[in-house]
């Protein structure tokens, strides 16, 4: 339809393509929720108001409607599913645009892999806007499949569908004018950019919030987000499968401030969007814990539309595209019908919109760790180690010290004390380079778990009890060209391979829940007592988030931002 056919509509020079009547309009413009009815023509909203026909009309009798929802930052590759199988996820949850910041598969892939998931998302049933990824890698050390510098990055800026820079991990890059992170600063200048600066304070995020980035989503208490809030960071509260941020921070919204508050999801497994949905459960828990409903329902609208001027979104008014949510209960909401630009997509939990065709796009091949002569002794040069300090429930680790157990010259596993060996073997260059530590905090009593989805460069990772099975682990990843793992001495309980960068499959998502479910009960059965050990290990690895990380480059002390030594006293 052509703004001539939308303006002669508005008008009521002839019927409208699909009237909403009698609704409950969540007016998150205004403030106010009245009876009107919502007239569209074709992909957007032409009129609020009475004395309109269409061609197809629905009574609502009252029921409520919003906009559609919008994940201001989430990594669609966490979901282990690519574009078409995470749209089935979370559209009939009411989430109707997602800014996603691809990395996971551009450390993996580059720019094919950012190619990829623009090429999947095509006439699929949600908006995907991509933040181009910032990091890749995210810094000098990790070894990455790619790296993407500011030209490369500058390639993506004619795409309507790329909406700006992704979060600046290389927070140091950018407080000490590292040359490369300016120059990605530079080529994105007059696009949305967005941040990643955990526990960053005083002088150091002045400096940071000094460069034009303009958000922030690592905020973990109401004290770190009201500091870079007051700095003018846009605040993306955070629920994730395994970052569970969102009650901690509720306390932070007011009526004063909550317009620079949005909701988001980071990182969710296929079990968390199946089971408590995305942007949806955020709105409804914030809702139960006593924030306002339309403050709720515009942090998870058009506060983020208006953060990444999507002006044309965000809002059900006159002239917006027709993305909207109908339900029932304002405290309790459960979306029942889901509109995109204009068109029924979801009813009562389920898709009823046709998932498009797949495209051929041949990636190259992922998996190439060099395991002959593979060495994953040692040797103990000291009395004390550094131990990373695994946490089920949150990506910050400790570092922790513990006496180390050493058994014919070398330190070794203790799962007296759940002092287990973790093995970091670069994945992409066969370069034979391998991190090796110890970890607390899983509880394996036998066998290993492992996976190659570790953030962010994505190497093979594997938390172990002993040698045997960590060899056996690497090697069923490679069997299965990537994926997740789960084994005991020589035994292989179960596998979940992912095909697609060694981070997503193409199964159905109701399979890859069952799959990975699984997984989690072979890991489980080991003697891990998290929820879910494999979201948790995929962070294990991530050498920009405190406080104590493993690379295939090494130790990684985040705080100090350097490799350090696995013994304190050697």
């Amino acid at each position: 339809m052509t703004l001539v056919d939308r303006l002669a509509a508005a008008r009521g020079d002839y019927p409208a393509s699909l009237i909403l009547r009698n609704a409950q309009l969540v007016n998150v413009w205004s403030g106010e929720i009245y009876t009107t009815d919502i007239v569209v023509q074709g992909t957007h909203i032409v009129a609020l108001g009475t004395g309109y026909t269409a061609e197809r009309e629905i009574d609502l009798h009252g029921r409520y409607v919003c906009p559609g929802f919008i994940d201001a930052h989430v990594h669609i590759e966490s979901s282990l599913v690519t574009p078409p199988e995470f749209a089935r996820a979370v559209v009939p949850h009411g989430v109707t645009t997602v800014m996603t910041d691809p990395h996971e598969i551009a450390n993996v892939l580059g720019l094919d892999g950012i190619r990829f998931m623009l090429e999947r998302a095509k006439d699929g049933p949600l908006n995907v806007f991509v933040m181009a990824s910032s990091c890749v890698p995210a810094t000098h050390m990790e070894t990455s499949g790619a790296s993407l510098e500011a030209d490369d990055l500058a390639k993506l800026l004619d795409n309507p569908w790329v909406a700006g820079l992704a979060e600046v991990m290389n927070y140091p890059g950018v407080i000490y004018g590292d040359e490369g992170v300016l120059d990605k600063l530079h080529a994105f200048q007059n696009r949305v950019m967005d941040g990643h600066c955990p526990a960053l304070s005083g002088n150091l995020l002045n400096a940071y919030a000094s460069s034009g980035i303009g958000s922030e989503h690592e905020c973990t208490t109401v004290e770190e987000a009201l500091e870079k809030l007051r700095l003018g960071l846009t605040i993306f509260i955070r629920e994730g499968t395994t970052t569970r941020n969102l009650k901690p921070l509720l306390p932070l919204v007011t009526p004063e401030n909550h317009t620079r508050l949005c909701f988001c999801t980071d990182d969710r497994q296929p079990n968390s969007l199946m089971d408590e949905g995305s942007i949806d459960f955020m709105v409804r828990t914030a809702i139960a814990e006593g924030v306002d409903p339309v403050m709720a329902i515009r942090m998870g609208t058009l506060n983020t539309a208006q953060y990444f001027r999507l002006y044309d979104r965000g809002v059900v008014a006159p002239g917006k595209w027709a993305d909207m949510v109908v339900f029932s209960d304002l405290n309790d909401l459960r979306p029942e019908m889901v509109f995109r630009s204009g068109e029924l997509v979801a009813q009562d939990g389920r898709m009823v919109a046709e998932k498009p065709a797949l495209r051929a796009f041949p990636l190259k091949p992922s998996m190439n760790p060099r395991l002959d002569n593979l060495d994953l002794s040692i040797p103990a040069v000291g009395q004390t180690l550094r131990v990373i300090g695994g946490v089920g429930d949150q990506v910050v680790t400790g570092n922790l010290r513990f006496p180390a157990t050493i058994l014919n010259g070398q330190a070794v596993v203790d799962t007296e004390r759940d002092l287990l060996k973790m093995v970091v073997i670069e994945r992409h260059h066969a370069s034979g380079k391998i991190g090796k530590a110890f970890i607390n905090g899983f509880g394996l009593k036998s066998g290993a778990i492992g996976g190659t989805v570790a953030h962010d460069h994505h190497n093979a990772v594997v938390i172990g009890v002993d040698d045997a099975s960590i060899r056996r682990a690497l090697e069923a990843m490679v069997e299965i060209g990537g994926g997740l793992v789960a084994v005991d001495g020589d035994s292989v309980l179960g596998t979940l391979p992912l095909p697609v960068a060694g981070l997503m499959t193409e199964i159905p998502l109701e399979q890859a829940r069952h799959e990975y479910d699984a997984m989690v009960t072979h890991a489980q059965a080991l003697g891990s007592a998290m929820p879910d050990p494999f979201m948790a290990m995929s962070f294990m690895a991530l050498e920009v988030i405190p406080s104590l990380k493993l690379t295939d480059v090494g130790l990684v002390d985040v705080e100090q931002f350097k490799v350090v030594d696995l013994f304190v006293d050697s």
